[in-house]
């Protein structure tokens, strides 16, 4: 067996390719590349991709596959608030950090909550439109579960705002997705919007 370092590849790019991409930014940007402070950067930039973007290798809905159904009869409202996230924006590649708020309705069985940020962390650390974001998560609940309602609202302060373009800083965008009797059920919105509270001076 040979004791050459196998080949770390991924998405049919290897480590150098990417490497050599970093370097090419670098230089278009106006540095240097070969200068004592970049040298090891292209590396450093590889590694924090696998960090930053492992929720590509990562399936949602696998989090979602054990329930449990033994919860004395319990029907009402579970809510799960102030989950941080962080992604990065797919049109500038610029970070989007904030908070998840997940609510739901059983029908006869629950998820433990652990797995409800898991599934967060799956859909944050990819490319994402945070629009996209919350349905996808709504969505994941809704099909592992089959609750009566689903509510997702999304807190998110886009760095490709505040670092470029218009330089709006202390803005945050706010998203949500209702399924069932979240969207149909105005008293059972309410009641979920009250329990995470979503603003200022909360």
């Amino acid at each position: 067996m040979s004791d050459a370092p196998r080949e770390d590849s991924r998405h049919d790019v290897t480590r150098q390719q990417a490497e050599d991409a970093v370097r090419t930014l670098l230089r278009w940007a106006g540095d240097d590349p070969t200068r004592e402070g970049l040298l090891d950067t292209p590396r450093r930039v590889a590694k924090a991709y696998e960090d930053w973007f492992s929720g590509y290798a990562l399936d949602p809905d696998d989090y979602m596959a054990r329930t449990f159904e033994e919860v004395g009869g319990y029907d009402e409202m579970i809510v799960l608030r102030d989950i941080e996230y962080e992604s990065h924006c797919e049109h500038h590649m610029a970070p989007i950090i904030g908070k998840v708020h997940i609510g739901y309705l059983p029908d006869g069985k629950v998820v433990g909550i652990s797995k409800l940020a898991r599934v967060v962390e799956a859909y944050a650390r990819r490319f994402q439109v945070q629009e996209k974001m919350t349905a996808q998560i709504a969505g994941c609940i809704q099909r592992a579960l089959q609750p009566r309602g689903v509510g997702v609202v999304v807190v998110g302060a886009h760095e490709c705002m505040t670092t470029r373009g218009i330089h709006k800083r202390g803005v945050s965008m706010v998203t949500s997705k209702m399924l069932g009797s979240f969207r149909d059920d105005a008293r059972t919105r309410a009641e979920f919007l009250r329990f995470i509270e979503v603003g200022p001076g909360r």
